[in-house]
């Protein structure tokens, strides 16, 4: 069976969840509701963006005005073509891995791919990209790393997921994967500890750690 790196793709290949965080607080005070940078790191990040729709009309008593999602994700469109980059030091992670990867993401596939594309990772994930709006249930169900994993061919136990939130390391548990925890952003590294995971606060790291997995060969490993 393939072995597969899964990847995440905000917070772990684009660094898009502070410009994204400022955006949510701004659009839940649109609504007269306040909500704090650290509630939503807490409550949204790594899931779908339908979580912080369910989560204003929940407060509000009744569904946002018209138009209301629309102007977020308009806003965070223009912030993202002015300010996102690449996750430092990604990059040169992705030239050192040689084993198969992929992206499954909490995003849509129209938002993954203009992510993707303006930070320059699009061709590297072409073909290889899974949304969470192809499975019934988002993170932190496993649905969407067992969908990548089947649609890559691989078994669960093949499989590592690079994630950095919450939500995304527990999906990656319940799909009985391992996982590398990147800590360098937003979630604390207390927050991402727990079985079956490694964390980790360099991004040029990730080839030796995945050297180091327990699929690798301890002849094949570096010294």
């Amino acid at each position: 069976m393939t072995r597969l790196v899964i990847f995440d793709c905000d917070g772990v290949l684009v660094d898009s969840e502070p410009i994204a965080i400022r955006i949510d607080v701004d659009m839940f005070a649109e609504l007269g509701l306040t909500v704090s940078e650290r509630e939503v790191i807490e409550r949204f990040v790594g899931r779908s963006p339908e979580v912080m729709g369910h989560a204003a009309e929940e407060q509000l008593g009744h569904p946002p005005p018209d138009g209301w999602k629309e102007r977020g994700e308009e806003r965070l469109r223009r912030a993202f073509a002015e300010h996102l980059r690449p996750v430092d030091g990604v990059k040169q992670a992705l030239e050192r891995i040689d084993i198969p990867v992929c992206v499954a993401s909490s995003s849509g596939q129209e938002s993954l791919r203009f992510k993707l594309e303006l930070t320059g990772l699009y061709e590297r994930f072409a073909g290889r990209i899974f949304s969470a709006s192809e499975v019934a249930n988002g993170k932190p169900a496993p649905d969407l790393f067992l969908y990548a994993a089947s649609r890559m061919a691989a078994a669960p136990a093949n499989c590592v997921v690079v994630e950095d939130s919450r939500y995304g390391v527990q999906a990656a548990r319940a799909a009985d994967m391992a996982v590398l925890a990147y800590a360098g952003g937003l979630t604390p590294a207390n927050v991402l500890e727990g079985p079956r995971t490694v964390v980790f606060g360099d991004m040029r790291e990730l080839p030796r750690l995945l050297d180091g997995h327990p699929w690798t060969p301890p002849s094949a490993r570096p010294v």
